[in-house]
């Protein structure tokens, strides 16, 4: 999505629930919490408190207070605290500042309850992407200049690097972290308490740590944590030789859009070998030889090629067998494509058909709902509070936030307990990408047209036409192959 693309009407995991006048949103709230086992998970990760208000208590709090239609902590302090509990707003930041919590492992234990419901017998890829959240002012610290894709400039504030779980039927995030960039940086102008704490080891690493490096950690201690998946999906700002060699060390298909560089694949025809860049494959053994997809309004062209993921010059060589598929959209507003309206994927499965391919990178879509749900709806980075440690907290508080609504998604839906309960589950049921991305409900609403005898055979054309506009229009948004970021790409 980008400012120069018109956005499409994304499906709310929350509005349709959060908004009826007859729903009590602390009962819902509280019923899930006691479902999904929230105050076991809490022993687990040891967040604990020797005095006062139980941390079971104030961790309800924090997560409750985003749908009650206040803005702050501090509002919701001020305005309905009393009506939940008897803690004071003190109470509430001193959770979210402390150093020694591991809200991480917390996101990660709710994340696989919700994966056990939801993900028998499915296919699972991770997904990992990044969003900033620009954040002004001279005296807020661990802020930093990071480049915004959706505005295609350079904002102060944080970026956020989130790894998640998706399938057919939704995305589900297991893991956040903070990069602090170089440039800019505004430091954080106080001591940690305790510089071996978790909050202090944390801001080191996102300072330190590239973006590389830190999914590769995410990777690696989910599946320590026991969250596996078949596949890894990432835009081409994670396309890198470090990244594709964890994918095979964990045993991952990889399914990565690929940066139209320098990088240098190895080709081989009639037993001579070229070292070609994309650019250079494009012009020599793509251009001319486009060929059609089933089912998407989209050609393509596949090549076997070898990769060298070996960043170093002086290490010994990795070659590895990857597949290289070129897309372009069919339009039939254009007579001839632009030489920059292509994208190129790169699978490490060698044999993985065409098709399979671009429908597996689909799932990638949902994490662009996720950073969608976070920023308006969850409270992402919205706790007014200058310490590292609050940072930190919100942004697994997000996550732990759109967790629950998952759980109670799956849970009061197959229970059928109301109405509301049944808006919410077909509002998720949006994010069922294999059928929506594949034509199966264009079919389904063609049958239907057929059926209504009133309509004249112009009037049902100009709505299957309107109805295969929106979902190429949907599925050019989703393959992120819209004109704006082809450009981008071409200017990396």
């Amino acid at each position: 999505m980008n400012s120069a693309t018109k956005t499409l009407s994304l499906p709310s995991l929350t509005a349709d629930l959060l908004n009826q006048v007859n729903l009590n949103i602390d009962n819902t709230f509280s019923t899930t919490w006691k479902r999904i086992g929230f105050n076991i998970m809490l022993r687990q990760a040891n967040f604990s408190k020797r005095s006062g208000t139980p941390v079971g208590d104030i961790t309800y709090l924090l997560m409750l207070w985003v749908w009650l239609k206040v803005d702050s902590v501090g509002m919701f302090s001020r305005d309905a605290l009393l009506s939940f509990s008897t803690a004071k707003k003190d109470a509430l930041y001193a959770l979210l500042n402390r150093e020694d919590l591991d809200w991480r492992k917390l996101q990660r234990l709710t994340a696989k309850k919700v994966l056990k419901v939801s993900s028998k017998n499915k296919l699972n890829a991770f997904v990992i992407d990044d969003t900033v959240k620009t954040r002004r002012g001279k005296t807020m610290p661990g802020v930093s200049s990071h480049f915004d894709h959706l505005t295609a400039r350079c904002v102060m504030g944080q970026q956020i690097v989130t790894l998640g779980v998706a399938n057919d039927e939704q995305f589900i995030p297991i893991d956040n972290e903070i990069f602090i960039s170089g440039r800019k940086e505004q430091a954080v102008d106080y001591q940690f308490t305790d510089g071996r704490s978790i909050a202090a080891k944390r801001y080191q690493k996102s300072k330190q740590q590239t973006k590389p490096e830190m999914v590769c950690d995410m990777i690696a201690r989910a599946i320590r944590g026991g969250i596996n998946a078949d596949y890894f999906l990432a835009d081409a700002w994670f396309a890198t030789k470090p990244i594709l060699r964890m994918t095979i060390e964990h045993s991952l298909v990889a399914i990565v859009r690929m940066k139209k560089n320098k990088m240098k694949y190895r080709l081989t025809v009639n037993g001579e070998t070229h070292l070609l860049c994309a650019q250079a494959l494009y012009k020599q053994h793509v251009k001319g030889c486009w060929q059609t997809l089933n089912n998407v309004p989209y050609q393509s062209k596949s090549i076997v090629v070898e990769l060298n993921l070996t960043s170093s010059d002086k290490a010994p060589a990795q070659w590895v067998k990857v597949k290289l598929l070129f897309v372009r959209s069919i339009s039939e507003s254009k007579q001839q494509a632009s030489k920059h309206d292509w994208a190129l994927f790169l699978t490490t499965d060698s044999q993985l058909e065409e098709e399979k391919i671009l429908e597996v990178y689909a799932l990638r879509w949902g994490i662009e709902v996720y950073f969608k749900e976070a920023k308006q709806k969850l409270g992402f980075l919205k706790e007014q509070s200058r310490h590292y440690s609050a940072y930190i907290a919100s942004i697994h508080l997000t996550g732990l936030r759109f967790c629950l609504l998952l759980f109670a998604k799956q849970e009061e839906g197959s229970a059928r307990l109301s109405g509301v309960r049944n808006d919410f589950e077909e509002n998720l049921n949006c994010l069922n990408f294999a059928s929506k991305l594949w034509g199966l409900f264009k079919a389904l609403i063609a049958g239907a047209l057929s059926e209504m005898a009133n309509l004249t055979k112009v009037e049902k054309y100009d709505m299957l036409s309107k109805i295969e506009q929106t979902v190429v229009d949907f599925f050019t948004q989703v393959m992120q192959m819209d004109s704006f970021t082809l450009r981008q790409e071409a200017l990396e």
